[in-house]
């Protein structure tokens, strides 16, 4: 038994660890681990400095998540778009492929907690049906292995689905979606990186949420990862209580750089059923973009944005830097508030391909003749939009 394998078996999980060890009223944790199991493995459980800290609030199970009753239990209706079991096809060129329902640490804001830790909801024994659903669409070029998380599978195991991947030949892009580097670095081992290197190219999308995560155990990770060469990236996710101000992202976006780890993605929480108090409020995180924007470098900048409810995919947002558009110009703002204009080609505008369409754009009109660009001012007559009209969005909650 390896030593990753040993500390996982070494997590705490049990009712009786949790009433001992989080002072949890007893019929809340039973109440709790038939909602959603713990486990907390002893290097993760090492980084809560105290009780309520951003480590706690991610591992350790709260009575709060026996209390919402509003959030869904697939909430990005995954398994709506499932058309085989373990695969989730969602965008046109590329597959979710669950391989395991094991993870090194259960995060408590987990969204497919409806699946995570039962072993009959994502099994081994159907991957071959998702084999032959990969080999039969041509048209998906990238695999996204998640599960639970596919660092939880033997080497032997790992290998045999990398290699049974490399034998289609429409698939160019293999990616690991793994939290191991951050909860369980010991996890990534030489022979690991050794085997990896077989199969190029694969990304690991990895998910760091608090600074305090980043520590000599995970920076060593990440680097063995990009050493063998993996290129590592971040899908964080903003979160009340953990990481939800300027700071605290300023520095676990640029201490992710530090250790060779691209900042990927920063996702609002999803809306998923005993999760709702670690939502924050989307100003919230257009606040942050934009503190952080021009401030830290372009590399540290993830996209932010929300996995629509639905199965809508990912949608970014953005603070408001496009103030008015027409056909002679665009009137922008940068991070510092101070107003540009940039004028539009003679030679015509956009054919829809992706381009700003004039009439789908409220007009404001703005005087900008005399002015300098940088000027700290809002445009004359500039309106702050407070409403938006969006059609109601059919979700079907589990």
């Amino acid at each position: 038994m390896e030593l990753w394998q040993q500390m996982v078996r070494d997590s705490v999980h049990t009712v009786d660890q949790l009433v001992e060890k989080f002072n949890i009223d007893r019929k809340v944790a039973e109440g709790l681990d038939e909602f959603f199991q713990a486990r907390i493995n002893p290097y993760y459980l090492s980084l809560i400095r105290y009780p309520g800290d951003p480590i706690w609030l991610q591992c350790v199970p709260d009575i709060k998540e026996l209390e919402d009753i509003d959030g869904y239990e697939d909430p990005l209706q995954e398994d709506a778009m499932s058309p085989v079991p373990n695969i989730t096809h969602r965008y046109p060129d590329r597959a979710l492929f669950l391989t395991t329902s094991q993870c090194g640490m259960y995060c408590r804001f987990c969204t497919r907690k409806r699946k995570v830790g039962n072993s009959d909801k994502i099994s081994m024994r159907q991957l071959e049906s998702a084999f032959k659903y990969l080999e039969q669409h041509t048209e998906i070029r990238d695999v996204i292995m998640s599960g639970g998380d596919p660092l939880m599978l033997t080497d032997t195991m790992l290998e045999k689905i990398l290699q049974r991947l490399r034998t289609i030949p429409h698939i160019e892009i293999i990616r690991l979606g793994t939290k191991m580097p951050c909860v369980l670095p010991h996890r990534i081992t030489p022979k690991l990186c050794e085997m990896l290197k077989k199969y190029h190219p694969i990304y690991i999308n990895t998910h760091f949420n608090h600074p305090w995560e980043i520590t000599p155990e995970s920076t060593k990770a990440c680097e063995m990862l990009a050493n063998a060469g993996s290129p590592v990236q971040n899908q964080a996710v903003l979160m009340k209580g953990v990481n939800d101000d300027t700071d605290t992202l300023k520095e676990l976006f640029t201490k992710l750089l530090k250790i060779r780890v691209k900042p990927y993605y920063l996702y609002m929480a999803d809306e998923t059923r005993g999760a709702n108090h670690f939502r924050t409020s989307i100003d919230k995180g257009l606040e942050i973009m934009f503190a952080l924007r021009g401030n830290i470098s372009g590399l540290a900048i993830p996209h932010f944005v929300i996995d629509a409810p639905g199965g809508g995919g990912k949608i970014p947002i953005l603070p408001q830097y496009v103030l008015h558009k027409d056909e002679h110009s665009i009137v922008l703002r940068n991070y510092k508030n101070q107003i540009y204009a940039y004028h539009e080609t003679k030679n015509g505008n956009g054919n829809g391909n992706g381009h700003l369409n004039n009439n789908e754009i409220e007009k404001i009109e703005v005087e900008i003749s005399g002015k300098k660009n940088g000027s700290s001012r809002k445009p004359k007559n500039y309106k702050d939009v407070t409403t938006v009209s969006v059609p109601e969005v059919e979700s079907n909650k589990n």
